[in-house]
């Protein structure tokens, strides 16, 4: 990291975001247990991340709503909003999930398929990114106005037919007034792998390239060249595209290729904290503060 620090070129002081402190936020998430919404394991993780962010956010803004399965089931939920600025009207939007998946549907062991996913990348490092750059806020507050949301439900249902994903996306996304849009959003999905690979999304690049384009400048300013690939990969069907739908610029950075380019730990119980490190949500979390600078 000190030689790509080096070489970077960067024209402006490197952000200052602690990738051992985000590492930490990962444990914490891991020890409340898997995320899943009507558990006690959600309920302690999302009061945790509520109390993280009154610590360091000016305004802390929470919707609960719940949503039916197709199964029948009620499901409680909440989204989190921290809001950095909030009277200012121009806002950049940084969007993660907080909730893991109730079954490892991928794991290569039928028994463990009915096992729920730890969700250390698939969930924690995206949090522990917001709240990383939430601390970072809070010391040195933004230009702008920024928005750090954390949305439930992401990771409940079935992906193939879309049917009951994306729910704290889609209900943050019908809140939004289409007349005070932000100007751009980026999702952090997946972003602490220990080997980070970071793709363009293909649905990021079709609706908001000049974002796409914004964020791998900024990767390649510092240094992060590697981890940022500038060629698109996947197309993903992530928390982004409900915020496209209402007319939102914005885009998904995620590391699709977990555990190599056959994606063996992603909804699976290999989904652990030794597969994640400090030194990619570093790497991560420099970029995003760079973002907002």
């Amino acid at each position: 990291m000190a030689a790509a620090a080096a070489c970077g070129g960067s024209s402006f002081d490197r952000p200052q975001f602690d990738g051992a402190a985000a590492l930490r936020y990962v444990e914490t998430q891991l020890a409340f247990g898997p995320r899943i919404p009507n558990t006690e394991g959600h309920r302690q993780a999302g009061d945790w991340i509520l109390a993280q962010l009154r610590a360091s956010a000016d305004s802390v803004e929470v919707q609960e709503f719940t949503h039916v399965t197709m199964a029948g089931d009620t499901l409680r939920l909440r989204n989190f909003i921290g809001r950095f600025r909030p009277t200012l009207p121009e806002r950049v939007l940084y969007v993660a999930h907080w909730d893991t998946r109730p079954r490892a549907d991928r794991s290569a062991n039928l028994a463990a398929q009915r096992e729920p996913l730890p969700g250390a990348n698939d969930g924690a490092s995206g949090v522990a990114l917001l709240l990383g750059v939430a601390d970072a806020l809070e010391r040195e507050p933004p230009a702008f106005g920024v928005d750090l949301v954390f949305v439930d439900g992401e990771d409940y249902g079935d992906f193939s037919d879309n049917r009951d994903v994306l729910l704290g996306s889609r209900h943050y996304a019908a809140s939004l007034d289409r007349a005070a849009l932000p100007l751009f959003a980026v999702v952090w999905d997946m972003i602490g792998d220990r080997d980070l690979d970071l793709y363009q999304e293909s649905y990021s690049v079709a609706e908001a390239p000049e974002v796409v384009e914004r964020v791998w400048s900024r990767a390649a300013d510092l240094g992060y060249g590697r981890a940022f690939r500038s060629s698109v990969r996947h197309t993903v069907i992530d928390d982004h595209v409900p915020l496209q739908e209402v007319g939102v610029r914005a885009i998904d950075v995620i590391d699709f290729d977990y555990g190599g380019r056959d994606n063996s730990y992603w909804h699976t119980t290999d989904d652990t904290l030794d597969k994640v490190s400090a030194e990619s949500l570093q790497i991560v979390g420099e970029v995003a503060l760079a973002l907002l600078r």
